[in-house]
């Protein structure tokens, strides 16, 4: 059974390229269910019988699974939810592969999941973490600020920004060369001011940071030369929040939130924000529509004559 779960993720990788992330996520997801199939049916991936243990899974056991997440785990349906969601296709695989029969989570049922509203900050509250992230004099502290204006200025997730290399950037047309989700390829444009500021950390704090290590094509290193990992953004965005006073619980995605939030309130249409976003359905981008509603009420009771 083992084995077979390691197929699939395989099958992800190559055939659907699937982010290292979303890859994890699976791994974690269907190994529990693995662990879960073993114990209820008396068998191990060292049983001859092993093999055979998928084609034994039915609704009953499936049904049996969302109640022990739920019932005894206490997770979130939200993440019932996803974890059911990595089942569903699992087994797509095992049915499209003749591995089974008969799909048994054809008929299974989830938790309904309400999809959440992003949380993001005020133009103010940005100005002020941009601001405050500036006012340094250090090739860190310079560097931090550049990845701080770079994350709002493009809305890109954090993994695509620490693949960012220094190739990726175009200084004639002012845009950003990303790979998102599933290697796909999408280009983003700079204002004027983020692209000088990447312009300067180029050419005076990643030259100093980058000392010996002169092959290295990351866009955003640490003081040995090396590229920056997502953790390491999460601590640069945390520190930064602290000093300059802006909500703490922020994270790099509340800057990209913050990014399309803006955007739609300024004027952009919803579909140039999926294209900048990197979304490859408009539904996800739809979302942001909730956030803008108190922004229309008020261009509406600016606008209307007799309103």
């Amino acid at each position: 059974m083992k084995e077979t779960v390691n197929a699939f993720l395989q099958h992800l990788v190559v055939e659907r390229g699937f982010s290292q992330n979303t890859l994890d996520a699976y791994s974690n997801d269907l190994n529990q269910f693995r662990q879960f199939v073993s114990d209820n049916l008396n068998v191990s991936d060292d049983d001859s019988s092993a093999s055979d243990a998928l084609r034994m899974v039915d609704l009953d056991l499936l049904n049996a699974y969302i109640s022990e997440l739920r019932d005894k785990k206490k997770y979130r349906d939200s993440t019932t939810a996803r974890k059911i969601a990595a089942v569903r296709s699992f087994f797509g695989y095992l049915s499209a592969n003749d591995l089974i029969s008969e799909d048994p989570t054809e008929n299974l049922g989830s938790p309904r999941v309400g999809r959440s509203v992003p949380k993001y900050i005020s133009e103010a509250d940005v100005k002020l973490l941009l601001t405050t992230a500036a006012d340094t004099g250090t090739p860190e502290g310079r560097r931090d600020a550049s990845i701080l204006e770079l994350l709002y200025a493009t809305g890109v997730r954090v993994s695509e920004l620490v693949a960012l290399n220094v190739q990726d950037i175009d200084f004639e047309e002012g845009f950003i060369r990303a790979w998102g989700k599933g290697s796909k390829e999408r280009l983003v444009y700079l204002y004027p001011e983020a692209l000088a500021n990447l312009r300067t950390y180029i050419g005076g704090a990643r030259a100093e940071l980058v000392s010996n290590k002169k092959g290295e094509t990351a866009l955003y290193i640490n003081n040995r030369g090396e590229r920056l990992t997502r953790q390491w953004i999460w601590s640069i965005l945390k520190n930064a929040a602290k000093k300059s006073g802006v909500d703490p619980k922020i994270t790099p995605h509340t800057l990209r939130h913050s990014f399309a939030t803006h955007l739609l309130q300024n004027g952009a249409s919803l579909r140039h924000v999926q294209e900048l976003l990197g979304h490859s359905s408009i539904s996800t981008t739809q979302v942001y529509t909730h956030l803008t509603d108190s922004h229309v009420r008020e261009e509406y009771e600016r606008s209307h004559p007799r309103a």
